[in-house]
């Protein structure tokens, strides 16, 4: 750890400034309150450093939590955690929030197996209220939560930044947040100008203008000060007062989007000054209606390399150096074999366009960005509008590819059901991150994507075992005349294929080796598990045919006749059991009135942990030794271990 150099103690507090940290002495968010302005400044600066440190050896967040130091030792030296509810959305700038509520020891096995989530979590602290890892859910959850609080003194505070504020959930909660008017809920809009990049859309720029144009908040001051001098007799006079001010208001700048709906606004403020933070956060809490309060903050402030990274500013890191910012290990990726080849394929057909959802490095499109930037469209964290936006690009002529997180898809599943499939648009989707991911959580495993799209009308969905079969399955999907899906999961690569690709036949499987005892039937990355695991059965003793089951859908023709040949069918995937790849079979075997016995072998049907995805795997026996395991018990065959 990094050696702090701090002031001694200026306010008689019984705490030896000189003998450790003051973060040392901090357990709970009753401690801020001992500290003065100048010790809470020593105290922003010894919580960064201990981020960037922890953060080096554990991966996790960065930036996003930089720049909210002083905006959250703010809110909880002005409200009571955990009576009053701090709602930090999309959750990943929670850092601080944890090590002021007791959490500090456990940094050192952030995002690790049963260690510290990533994100808030309400099995680890009373001062967490929800795992809100998806974006854009604050504002839903503080309105429920300030309609049904039964203590007139509590507050519900909905920290929002301004990338999670481009989602369409933030803008519906808002227009009933206006109507409804609840007492009690406080949104601090956090705006440091980016998501994962520079944030787009017109609130975006709206918000921008407001943080490089003070005019706004200053005439409101001159003017509030000006009436107060000003004697207000009887109502007429008052009323007249009011629309005198909102008059001069909308001379000096016109109303702001928030004014608009009739929220109560303030802002931009200086999101590190402290001491304006709390006399802000104080003064919302006398009204009774909601406020909205502007936040600027620096995303990665304090961090040299952070700030010199244009792109991300270093968002989401794995294990880096401190010096330089520069990742330790990493190397080829399956993004990165999506992402070469999306670009060859994109070189010879004109036709084809990229959609992503606030996520453009993330999911593999800036080669294609930078090569052809008027062919990929940044639509914000909007992902239904992503959907149906590439459905409207397909019926113009064009073949949109939608790059989208496994977890973020299911949040367009009725764009994908309506706009796309039912009407047959050529849309492709490929969806990273799919199966067992590890250290994001619960609401980050990619296990649902082929439940939910094998049940689509029309809809292909393949799952490719290795690099160059997903660059083939792009090329036949890029070349389908209807919808169809990709997934791929987070993992290293070995190589990067280059074209010209031979599209993947749609609906025929890979035959990877025959035998006659059990028919093993594997998806996606459960085919080299697999591999590794009919070799270890061949040694036992027991004869597998093993398939790689590359189209979930539609699926081969020869399956009937494969299954009747057996005396076993084992289906693997790396996605929920309900409904998912081994359904499909059952239901495809049913109504072929193929009786032979079938075992799924898939992710249980239960929320997963957050944790090492190797782990996680062999937990649920998704691995080679559970697939060793589960054949031969089914076989009755005691040999093979």
């Amino acid at each position: 750890m990094r050696e702090f150099h701090l002031a001694s103690t200026t306010d008689g507090s019984a705490l030896d400034l000189q003998a450790m940290p003051l973060l040392d002495s901090i357990d709970d968010p009753k401690d801020l309150l001992r500290l003065d302005y100048g010790q809470l400044e020593v105290l922003a600066g010894e919580i960064r450093s201990f981020l960037i440190d922890n953060m080096a050896l554990t991966g996790g967040h960065l930036s996003p939590n930089l720049g909210v130091v002083e905006l959250t030792l703010a809110l909880h030296r002005v409200f009571d955690s955990p009576k009053d509810r701090i709602l930090f959305d999309v959750g990943h700038q929670a850092y601080t929030h944890k090590l002021v509520t007791g959490r500090k020891e456990l940094f050192d096995t952030l995002r690790q197996d049963g260690g510290l989530s990533g994100y808030p979590n309400p099995t680890e602290s009373i001062h967490d209220f929800v795992e809100n890892s998806h974006s854009s859910t604050s504002l839903s959850y503080a309105m429920g939560m300030a309609k049904a609080r039964a203590d007139e003194d509590d507050f519900v505070v909905a920290v929002i930044g301004d990338g999670a504020l481009t989602g369409g959930m933030a803008y519906e909660a808002l227009n009933h947040i206006a109507q409804d008017k609840p007492r009690g809920l406080i949104i601090v809009i956090n705006d440091n100008g980016r998501s994962y990049a520079p944030t787009v859309g017109g609130l975006a720029q709206h918000l921008s203008r407001l943080r490089v144009d003070h005019r706004y908040e200053d005439a409101k001051q001159a003017f509030g000060r000006l009436l107060g001098k000003l004697p207000v007799v009887g109502e007429i006079a008052e009323e007249t007062a009011i629309r005198v001010k909102d008059s001069i208001k909308e001379m000096v700048q016109p109303l702001t989007f928030f004014d608009v709906l009739g929220l109560k606004y303030t802002g931009p403020i200086d999101g590190h000054n402290l001491e304006l933070l709390e006399e802000t956060f104080t003064k919302a809490k006398g009204f009774d209606e909601p406020v909205v309060i502007h936040i600027a903050t620096e995303k990665g402030r304090g961090y040299g390399p952070a700030i010199l990274d244009e792109r991300e500013k270093l968002h989401g890191v794995g294990k880096f150096e401190v010096a330089t910012g520069k990742p330790i290990g990493g190397g080829l990726s399956m993004t990165k074999v999506f992402e070469n080849a999306l670009v060859e394929l994109a070189r010879a057909d004109d036709k084809i366009v990229a959609v992503t959802a606030a996520m453009q490095s993330p999911t593999g499109l800036n080669a294609m960005a930078e090569q052809f930037p008027d062919r990929v469209f940044d639509v914000g964290i909007c992902e239904q509008h992503a959907v149906t936006m590439a459905a409207g690009l397909a019926m113009g002529g064009k073949h949109p590819v939608v790059s989208i997180y496994s977890t973020f898809m299911q949040r367009a599943l009725d764009q994908v059901t309506y706009d796309v499939a039912l009407h047959k648009q050529p849309v492709t989707f490929v969806l990273d991150r799919a199966g067992v991911t590890g250290p994001d959580g619960p609401s980050h495993h990619g296990m649902f994507d082929l439940s939910f799209l094998r049940m689509v009308p029309g809809m292909v969905v393949g799952a490719p075992s290795n690099e160059l079969e997903l660059a083939e399955m792009l090329a036949a999907l890029t070349a389908h005349d209807g919808p169809g899906s990709i997934r791929y999961p987070k993992a290293v690569a070995t190589t990067i294929p280059k074209g010209p690709f031979t599209p993947t036949p749609i609906g025929v499987w890979e035959e990877l080796q025959s035998g006659n005892d059990v028919l093993i039937l594997a998806v996606g990355s459960m085919v080299e598990p697999a591999q590794k695991a009919a070799a270890r059965l061949a040694e036992a003793g027991i004869s597998a045919t093993l398939v790689n089951a590359r189209w979930v859908k539609p699926m081969d023709d020869r399956l009937a006749g494969w299954a009747a040949a057996h005396s076993h069918v084992v289906t693997i995937e790396d996605n929920i059991v309900t409904g998912g790849f081994g359904a499909g079979v059952a239901e495809a075997l049913a109504e072929a009135g193929v009786a032979t016995p079938l075992t799924m072998m898939a992710i249980p049907s239960s929320f997963l942990r957050f944790g090492n995805p190797v782990t996680i795997r062999e937990e649920i026996g998704l691995n080679e030794d559970g697939i060793v395991k589960t054949v031969s018990n089914v076989l009755g065959h005691e040999g093979a271990s």
